[in-house]
């Protein structure tokens, strides 16, 4: 004779079983070591390289790097080196080591001194922050060969060379690492009249990408982070060019596109893009690689 027997009745009657039952398999979640890229807090000093960190994103940056207990090398041209050496003092005052270190990204040497300098005054390199860019505004056919050829160096030769420079300083300690590369919602979807900055951007998820993958084997993490529209001398200076080709009064612009384009309705703040890069430089984000994450209070949607 066939009989239900109550869900209510199955749960007490399990709840009823003597201590000592066991299942008859026992499965066991197997126990992973967490090797992490770069040192936590209680362990070695983590240190890191910043370049164009005099000021905006990049200044924010170092900051927020030196909060999270990083000693920092404050990258910048030579024109900059005043407010590197503010950011340094900052840096100091929150009780962390800082030096400031003039050089241009665009020149591979330059950056192989820069790196080699970062580790005689910091010791061992655990990220590199390739944040240095610059942007123009110009309409397409009004492009030079010297524009195109002063945004790659700079935006995609730059970052090839912090890159590739930590990368194998990184492969000589034999502990892993952290390279991260300053992308932009551009790379996800060009701006007009910012078209070769655009593709520069292009680049460097693209090569992210690349590097993340060769650099595996070495437990060297590459990401890159997308800013969209931050409150910086870059994008003052984006407004301004916008504005002049558009009849805009300067800060219309960046205005217009805050309330029609972002979903949160605000410009963003250097702050809002050093706080998904601390994320990226530290362990949390060990099993992330290749990957560009958009901070921009949602223009794109990825």
């Amino acid at each position: 004779m066939a009989f239900k027997l109550q869900s209510r009745s199955v749960w007490r009657t399990a709840s009823q079983l003597p201590l000592s039952w066991s299942p008859r398999v026992a499965v066991q979640t197997p126990q992973r070591v967490r090797r992490y890229a770069t040192p936590t807090n209680g362990q070695q000093k983590r240190t890191a390289i910043v370049t164009g960190s005099a000021r905006g994103i990049g200044k924010a940056i170092a900051l927020r790097l030196a909060q999270d207990g990083y000693d920092i090398c404050v990258n910048d041209i030579p024109a900059n080196k005043s407010g590197a050496e503010e950011v340094v003092s900052e840096i100091r005052g929150l009780g962390r080591n800082a030096f400031p270190f003039m050089a241009d990204v665009s020149k591979l040497q330059e950056v192989q001194k820069l790196v080699e300098a970062s580790v005689n005054e910091l010791g061992p390199l655990n990220t590199m922050v390739a944040n240095a860019g610059i942007a123009q505004v110009k309409a397409l056919l009004d492009l030079t060969e010297e524009d195109l050829k002063r945004m790659f160096e700079i935006n995609v030769y730059g970052v090839f060379n912090c890159y590739s420079t930590a990368a194998k300083q990184m492969i000589k300690q034999g502990n892993g690492g952290k390279l991260l590369g300053a992308a932009s919602i551009v790379a996800f979807k060009p701006f007009a009249l910012l078209s070769h900055y655009s593709a520069s951007k292009w680049a460097v998820r693209g090569m992210t990408q690349a590097f993340a993958m060769e650099m595996a084997e070495h437990k060297i993490t590459v990401n890159a982070y997308a800013p969209g529209i931050v409150g910086t001398a870059m994008w003052d200076l984006i407004d301004e060019e916008l504005g002049k080709k558009k009849g805009a009064k300067k800060g219309d612009t960046i205005k217009k596109y805050s309330s029609e384009l972002i979903a949160l309705g605000r410009t963003s703040v250097p702050e809002d893009v050093s706080k998904a890069v601390s994320f990226l430089s530290s362990p949390d984000s060990d099993y992330m690689t290749g990957q560009t994450i958009v901070i921009d209070g949602g223009i794109i949607f990825t």
